[in-house]
């Protein structure tokens, strides 16, 4: 029985509200049947899913009137997944993933939440061989270039799940991995360009990070 504290959010997207059950704060943590540990998810770690992060709110707010034409997407490292639950609401084909063994849970509620269907998701890593995903038109992600060694695990992973002609949008915060990312991008065909944000006047704080685009035609 999961042990950790929640509490609940309501995010405005112009008339759209969208309800959120999150962890209660950074300190929670359960883990009694030792799955995270099994996946190398620390108890420091281990919280980082459950909360909504700046990055993740601005690709949300980028997602709500993104032009979608029938495009199947994927989030990447979707942790609380509010981006796939904005994309869900406007009735997307939307399919989430995340390493995290609890991610599905709370997408799941999230998802009842809001009054909309569930979500396809699939718990997966980087690096696993084959994830039965298929193909994406469009292939989004926040806050997700986190370590260095991410830059080849990911790029490999979209590359995996892109279709020939591919669409990825990533918001980044600034960690410092995106120059050598977008480098590794280019050579698997992708053309790269990014920008500052104009306006993020929803969230509490400024936003130095950038949302970085690369399409394949």
């Amino acid at each position: 029985m999961a042990t950790f504290r929640v509490k609940y959010q309501t995010i405005e997207f112009g008339d759209v509200d969208i309800h959120v059950r999150v962890l209660r704060d950074r300190q929670q943590f359960s883990d009694d049947q030792g799955k995270a540990e099994e996946l190398g998810i620390s108890s420091a770690t281990w919280p980082i899913f459950g909360q909504v992060w700046p990055s993740g709110n601005v690709l949300a707010h980028h997602m709500f009137d993104y032009p979608l034409s029938g495009q199947r997407i994927l989030e990447v490292g979707c942790g609380i997944g509010l981006s796939s639950l904005v994309l869900n609401h406007r009735q997307a084909d939307i399919t989430a993933t995340d390493y995290h063994p609890e991610v599905e849970g709370f997408l799941d509620e999230n998802a009842q939440l809001n009054k909309d269907e569930k979500i396809p998701f699939t718990r997966t890593g980087w690096d696993d061989d084959e994830s039965a995903l298929g193909l994406f038109d469009l292939i989004i992600g926040s806050d997700i270039l986190y370590e260095r060694e991410h830059i080849a695990l990911l790029s490999a992973f979209i590359n995996q799940h892109a279709k020939t002609k591919c669409t990825v949008i990533l918001v980044d915060p600034g960690r410092g991995h995106h120059a050598q990312f977008s480098k590794k991008m280019i050579t698997l065909g992708f053309e790269h360009s990014q920008k500052k944000l104009e306006n993020a006047d929803y969230l509490t704080a400024p936003f130095k990070g950038q949302l970085l685009t690369y399409i394949r035609n």
